[in-house]
């Protein structure tokens, strides 16, 4: 059980340093502005960008989470909510982000209504979810069932994120970030064993299309 908590942290913390040089090529980590992370888990990230001098604040839907956090970080602007809905005035903020959140929430809808609400005019959700069409065959061959599909109940394709985000009044734009590092490889070891070292050394998913990457890294832009 240790071993496995410990792989989760340096999966963790490696998925953090992709999603950092997603923040900074989209080039809205300005000092100037009010931030808000959905989902910070442990707070990994909402610690370093409040080390660097960000105006950030997180929210979580798991209590024991935020308890973890407390134990790693002290205590950080972390609150605990318990629906899509957010805690905070009509455009309060110039940028939300989530990572590996998007794709746990059901009313899909509701979140990006909410998030749209908080933004400012012109604002920015930043988010990184997995791919509908990758993931489903990766966490079938992770679990050897079809147990994930509770747990990753909005996964979706490139076209589906595009159609529901415009439908919420958001321009999206894709950014292509990397995925097979050092972190990637062992996660696919981890789970997959031998199998997944030969399926990586045949399938580069960076070298695939976009529309059929792992991970898609999205900057979505509120309109006026």
């Amino acid at each position: 059980m240790r071993a496995m908590e410990n792989f989760e942290a340096r999966i963790q913390f490696g998925n953090m340093e992709a999603n950092l040089r997603f923040l900074e090529k989209t080039k809205v980590l300005q000092k100037e502005f009010k931030f808000l992370e959905i989902g910070s888990g442990t707070g990994g990230l909402l610690h370093f960008l409040l080390q660097q001098g960000y105006d950030i604040q997180g929210v979580e839907i798991n209590p024991e989470v935020i308890q973890k956090s407390r134990a790693l970080y002290g205590k950080l602007p972390l609150f605990l909510i318990d629906s899509v809905l957010l805690p905070f005035p009509n455009e309060a903020f110039d940028v939300v982000m989530s990572f590996d959140v998007f794709e746990h929430i059901p009313d899909s809808d509701g979140h990006l209504r909410e998030v749209y609400r908080v933004l400012k005019p012109g604002g920015y959700y930043l988010l990184q979810t997995p791919n509908k069409y990758v993931n489903t065959v990766f966490e079938t061959l992770r679990w050897k069932s079809l147990r994930w599909r509770k747990d990753h109940c909005a996964l979706h394709s490139q076209k589906g994120l595009l159609s529901r985000f415009h439908r919420h009044g958001f321009e999206v734009q894709f950014f292509r970030i990397p995925v097979v590092t050092e972190f990637f490889k062992e996660k696919v070891r981890w789970y997959l064993g031998p199998l997944g070292t030969w399926l990586l050394q045949i399938f580069n998913p960076d070298r695939w299309p976009l529309v059929l990457s792992p991970n898609f890294y999205v900057k979505a832009t509120k309109k006026y």
